[in-house]
């Protein structure tokens, strides 16, 4: 406060020295005019004017602007706020002439003193403004990287701006680049603007341009690609001007002042736009809720847990059996909301019948988010009967704890892997939802929800691919064919977290996950993106498919069996349930099994998985014909 209080004594100290510049000018200008005569009625005249305008100057707020950043707005409130200044000082001064009989300054005098202050301190503040933009960056303007805007539109001038009056900038910009012939030719800032041509990426090459940034308001995904694309051949760096990517951040309609300078990242080229939800609905609705999430410490059970918080429940419950991942949850949320979150963090395994019933017991939860699981596909290949025990036996035991204890509602995170099954983990997915359909009579509303890959996610071939691009590469896959469904972990959870407003009794909710992803593409894109050449740079390499793998994921959204919701993002399916008591012959029966069970190998729990889950079928039977899958076919189409 004290900085700025002194930062207006001084511009006001400067402007009264313009005052006194323009006043001698005046004097000069009569005496060797002849026209002197009653200076000290000048004088009067002079400090009156000075009063008014300075005054106004104040009422118009016009020493808050930060003059180094000044644009066209802050000049014109400066022109107004003299205007009125004058104005007022010319009837003031009226009056007091004519009270007294003196001599009356003509209007035309009075303009032309108004102007020609007006015009020092315009030229005064212009002055500083050139001198900071090329003065002060003298030696250090020749080291700046020079960068191309695309877009001269106001979010690009804003951007611009900032590279050049910005002490701290590292950058120079040296043109921008627009489709727009009105703005073609012309300067934005003194920065010409050049025409999108199929020549500019040529002009770039010879431009000392290392780096394009892409500066335009509501700028679509697909039109990023299509950006990207066109001047990827620079060789230059390629940025975005947009939102930082955190958690819960992201609307176009946000403060511009919120924008940085990012890398593009990979969900930006190869996925749809960022979906956005009603956060008041999800407030209203969990709000003052007792809420548990059990594998709260996990990718989408810490995210739930984040969302829960920022919806300001009566108690949030995080379950976790891994206490480093459930830790760092816990001091994240610490930080964030300190005593206004009740918080709680228990260490325990969904497995462990007396655990989970104590947990329900003592804090009885109103909404149970049920995401702990196994999920790796080839762990779960190898170590199938984990998948028993945590998956299954885990879901059957948190769930009959919830409708003894009175949880209102519990919400099963499910997989696209569930959906005909080629594997141990997708099936033992499968039989946990039947453990929660079968369950429609209970008080308790039970419902699942399927959706597939989550990108950022533990074990998500993203964070691997940038670790092997790193190393040098190979980036290897296990097949170019494959092809899979992506969702960020926020999407994820929003939806999620509308299904839990939605879910009754029974219903096994489908999100849409838009188009399939061929990894392929993610990956040549990725090495794009760290400003190397596939198959020159980093190889490629494909290493065979895994254990329980399949060349792709069914497509969630097409059924005859799917009911359209309120958001057109989330189905219900609606399959028959199964029987009550045959889940539960199922589940005992795979209990004793799981008990029983001291083999290394899988192929036993393969049976036994086998004889619940009627749509289990051998990856190796689906993938010889997965050309003629829908799946695959569309990709093929959009090749």
């Amino acid at each position: 406060m004290h900085l700025k209080v002194n930062r207006k004594v001084l511009l006001w100290i400067i402007d009264s020295f313009i005052f006194i510049a323009v006043y001698g000018v005046v004097i000069l200008v009569h005496i060797f005019g002849n026209y002197f005569s009653m200076p000290e009625l000048y004088l009067l005249y002079f400090l009156l004017l000075a009063s008014t305008i300075s005054l106004s100057r104040l009422l118009f707020r016009v020493y808050d602007n930060v003059w180094r950043y000044a644009n066209a707005r802050a000049y014109l409130i400066m022109i107004v706020a003299d205007a009125v200044g004058g104005f007022c000082g010319l009837l003031i001064s009226r009056l007091i002439a004519l009270s007294n009989g003196w001599r009356v300054l003509s209007v035309w005098q009075f303009c032309a003193l108004v102007a020609v202050f007006c015009l020092s301190t315009l030229s005064i503040r212009f002055l500083y403004q050139f001198r900071y933009r090329y003065a002060n960056a003298s030696p250090k303007t020749i080291h700046k990287i020079g960068v191309a805007i695309v877009g001269a539109g106001f979010t690009g001038a804003l951007l611009c701006e900032d590279l050049l009056y910005n002490a701290d900038s590292h950058y120079n910009p040296i043109c921008f680049i627009d489709c727009d012939e009105q703005k073609i030719g012309k300067s934005i800032c003194g920065v010409r603007v050049l025409p999108e041509s199929d020549t500019v990426v040529e002009e770039l090459k010879a431009m000392p341009v290392q780096e394009i940034f892409i500066a335009m308001h509501d700028l679509s995904s697909q039109k990023l690609r299509i950006l990207f694309d066109f001047y990827r051949p620079t060789g230059c760096k390629i940025k975005l001007f947009d939102f930082p990517m955190t958690d819960g951040e992201t609307t176009g309609d946000a403060p511009l002042a919120r924008r940085q300078i990012r890398e593009i990242h990979i969900e930006d080229l190869l996925f749809r736009d960022s979906l956005h939800f009603d956060e008041k609905e999800s407030e209203q609705f969990y709000r003052d809720k007792v809420v548990l999430v059990t594998g709260g410490g996990g990718s989408i059970g810490s995210e739930l847990c984040r969302q829960i918080a920022a919806a300001k429940p009566k108690r949030l419950i995080v379950f976790d059996i891994y206490e480093n991942n459930a830790y760092d949850l816990q001091q994240e949320l610490i930080r964030k909301y300190g005593d206004k979150l009740d918080l709680c963090v228990e260490i325990g395994s969904v497995r462990d019948t007396k655990r989970i019933n104590a947990l329900f017991a003592y804090y009885r939860p109103q909404i149970v988010f049920h995401a702990a699981a196994h999920k790796h596909v080839p762990l779960m290949e190898q170590s199938g009967v984990e998948a028993i025990k945590n998956n299954i036996l885990g879901t059957y035991k948190t769930a009959n704890a919830a409708e003894k204890y009175g949880t209102e509602k519990f919400i099963l995170i499910s997989t696209d892997k569930a959906v005909n099954p080629t594997n141990i983990m997708g099936a033992s997915k499968r039989l946990c939802e039947m453990v929660i359909q079968c369950r429609q009579n209970s008080k308790t509303s039970f419902s699942a929800v399927r959706f597939g890959n989550v990108l950022g996610s533990n074990g998500s071939v993203i964070p691997i691919f940038k670790r092997q691009i790193a190393a040098g590469g190979p980036v290897t896959l296990t097949d170019k064919r494959i092809i899979r469904y992506f969702m960020t972990i926020p999407e994820a959870v929003q939806l999620v977290m509308q299904t839990g407003i939605m879910a009754k009794s029974g219903e096994l909710f489908v999100l849409d996950m838009g188009k399939p992803i061929r990894i392929l593409d993610l990956a040549e894109n990725m090495i794009r993106l760290s400003g190397l050449v596939p198959y020159k740079d980093i190889d490629i390499v494909e290493i065979g498919l895994r254990p329980g793998e399949k060349l792709y994921e069914e497509l969630l959204i097409k059924t005859e069996n799917l009911s359209k919701t309120d958001n057109n993002m989330i189905f219900i399916e609606h399959d028959a349930p199964p029987a009550r008591a045959d889940v539960e012959d199922a589940v005992a029966a795979l209990s004793t099994f799981a008990k029983n069970y001291s083999d290394i190998g899988t192929e036993k729990v393969k049976e036994i998985m086998k004889t619940y889950v009627t749509t289990y079928r051998d990856p190796e039977d689906v993938n010889k014909d997965a050309e003629k899958a829908d799946e695959m076919k569309m990709m093929h189409a959009e090749s």
